[in-house]
């Protein structure tokens, strides 16, 4: 890793430094770093991970020169990573608190930023014997933190360093939303039907999403994981389904291009034949997701039923989406706040489910929460330029 390192760092190269604990931090630090980029465009980004899944997320990001993965945090492997990468600014994403590469970076006086943190009373930083952790926190140059519960809590326990910015997840949807490419086999697919997106889904959603009569609808499945197994017990619960795969295929023979991104009269006339009385279209690729929720009319998000919790909420809240997500979202500001805005609704039930997808399939109600969804996103991005603003105000890069 080290030797990797000193070779990849040049003397005389600017670096900053952010780390991510895994994919889904990858996704709140990268407004950041892009931005970082623009602003500063002789620096370099050190982008470490402490999670396989976020390294592998990033393994083709052109965001960051430099991808590895954190040292083990000692005190000789956190000196010999400031000493190799010597660092201007240190950013860490939302939870990753590891002490010796905090404190070699504060020694060697590096400014320190924590984005898009999040704390609740339960953390150890609070108790009664969270001394040392609590030490990890006065560290920090600044604390950019997602919301006033957790500013209040920091304030109480006497870290002033800190100041509201929102979660960066924000501006990374709007980011996409804005962007957004057309999916012709998507759209050859739904041919104007109501249509369901379900995204990130595991077996229990699955099984909750076999139960609706889809006589009328049509349903798009992404699930989280696309193993081989995974898939075929989705076409299971789903008998005629239809793999994007075969679209694919089905495209390239008909016009000898592998170029999947335009389509042709004819050829979209031929698809639009065969998946007219198509029902049930599932996902076998990763990396479309956040585009398919363009095309919803209602979004489902998984993980609702698993003990790790709901997925990507924004991604689907961003176009102004309905989203429907089962129980376990205690933990999730963003999935409290949206459905108290009523652009989101929990079931715990296959009865409570088909009911609400009853009730949004209503052009009335469907229009209201799609409305609500829009304006929560709406309100709530910017927390990147807060950043930035910090940065250059205290002047913690050189230009």
């Amino acid at each position: 890793m080290f030797e990797n390192l000193e070779k990849k760092i040049k003397t005389g190269d600017k670096i900053i430094w952010v780390h991510c604990s895994s994919a889904g931090e990858f996704e709140q630090g990268k407004p950041v770093i892009e931005k970082l980029k623009h602003e500063y465009t002789d620096h370099k980004i050190l982008l470490s991970f402490f999670s396989p899944s976020g390294l592998i997320a990033a393994k083709n990001y052109p965001g960051a020169d430099i991808i590895t993965y954190l040292p083990a945090d000692t005190k000789k492997n956190a000196e010999r990573f400031i000493q190799t990468a010597k660092p201007e600014l240190v950013i860490f994403v939302k939870y990753e608190f590891w002490y010796r590469h905090l404190a070699a970076a504060a020694y060697h006086h590096i400014p320190l930023l924590l984005v898009s943190a999040v704390f609740r009373k339960e953390q150890v930083f609070f108790k009664w014997y969270g001394k040392f952790y609590r030490r990890i926190l006065f560290l920090f140059r600044q604390i950019f933190v997602q919301d006033e519960c957790s500013f209040k809590l920091l304030q109480l326990n006497g870290i002033s360093h800190c100041s509201i910015s929102g979660d960066t997840r924000f501006d990374r949807v709007k980011e996409i939303a804005e962007n957004f490419a057309a999916i012709p086999a998507i759209e050859l697919f739904i041919q104007n039907k109501k249509t369901i997106v379900a995204g990130s889904t595991w077996p229990e959603d699955e099984k909750l999403l076999s139960l609706l009569d889809n006589n009328n609808i049509k349903i798009v499945i992404a699930p989280h994981e696309i193993t081989k197994s995974h898939i075929q017990s989705i076409q299971k619960l789903f008998p005629g389904s239809i793999l994007y795969s075969q679209i694919k295929e089905a495209f390239e023979t008909e016009t000898n291009d592998i170029l999947w991104t335009t389509i042709n009269n004819e050829t979209a006339s031929y698809l639009k034949k065969n998946l007219e009385d198509e029902k049930v279209l599932i996902i076998d690729n990763v990396g479309m997701l956040s585009r398919l929720y363009k095309y919803a009319a209602i979004a489902y998000v998984g993980g609702g039923f698993t003990s790790d919790g709901i997925h990507n909420i924004l991604e689907a809240a961003v176009f102004g989406k309905p989203v429907i997500f089962g129980p376990n979202y205690k933990i999730y500001r963003e999935a409290k706040e949206l459905i108290k805005s009523g652009g989101a609704f929990s079931i715990s039930s296959a009865a409570e489910f088909k009911e609400k997808i009853n009730q949004l399939f209503d052009l009335k109600n469907q229009e209201s929460a799609s409305e609500a969804s829009k304006k929560y996103v709406e309100e709530n991005t910017g927390a990147t330029e807060k950043i930035i603003q910090f940065i250059q105000a205290n002047r913690l890069l050189t230009r």
